[in-house]
């Protein structure tokens, strides 16, 4: 499945991120159990990678003085995320092809590297552990699977691709990218839902 399917798939969804029906709460315990792992903060950029329309996160980050910026594939995505918190940098381009323009403290892609082709996930990954600052944090979620795997679903209604290395090549590519897993589990059990909390080490 190419990206730009991925991306109108997403176009199509997004209000969904926005009813009333969405969970306020989904990945908040996540993104502040991988905050406090960064100890006190009072400047440097956050990055949201699949940043997607829902403001949920923003608060948390700029508790902790970070700068936020995220990227997202859908366009419509980025349209409603400017107009919920016009203060986040935001860009609308694929991660793929994306190069990072700073270095960042905390890094989230909650529930967004899984929609990456799986032969290109680990060049990702490895990309944006290069952005972290020493200390940094990396928080993101993968399918929990014991090897590599992918998959289309359309539990959501479009047909979207999902792709995971598998946790052994998820702890691989960590070690690979100088960082430490801090923090791994199975947050939706018995939903093979994976949620990582990685830091960058010298």
């Amino acid at each position: 499945m190419t990206h730009s399917a991925i991306a109108a798939a997403y176009d199509q969804l997004a209000p969904r991120w926005q009813d009333d029906k969405f969970s306020t709460v989904d990945g908040v315990s996540q993104h502040q159990r991988a905050l406090a792992f960064l100890g006190p903060v009072d400047c440097g950029w956050s990055l949201s990678v699949g940043c997607g329309c829902n403001t949920r996160f923003n608060s948390l980050l700029r508790e902790r003085g970070l700068l936020l910026e995220g990227i997202d594939l859908s366009h419509r995505m980025i349209a409603l995320a400017q107009d919920a918190d016009p203060s986040v940098v935001l860009h609308h381009v694929d991660v793929c092809d994306w190069s990072p323009p700073r270095m960042y403290r905390f890094i989230s892609a909650w529930d967004s590297l899984w929609h990456v082709n799986l032969q290109r996930q680990r060049a990702v990954m490895l990309k944006l552990m290069e952005a972290l600052e020493i200390g940094g944090i990396f928080l993101f979620t993968a399918g929990g699977l014991d090897g590599p795997g992918e998959h289309f679903d359309a539990t959501m209604g479009p047909d979207v691709y999902y792709a995971t290395l598998g946790i052994p090549g998820l702890l691989e590519v960590l070690k690979d990218g100088r960082c430490v897993c801090r923090h791994l589990e199975f947050d939706q059990f018995p939903e093979p839902h994976l949620a990582v909390i990685a830091q960058r080490t010298a």
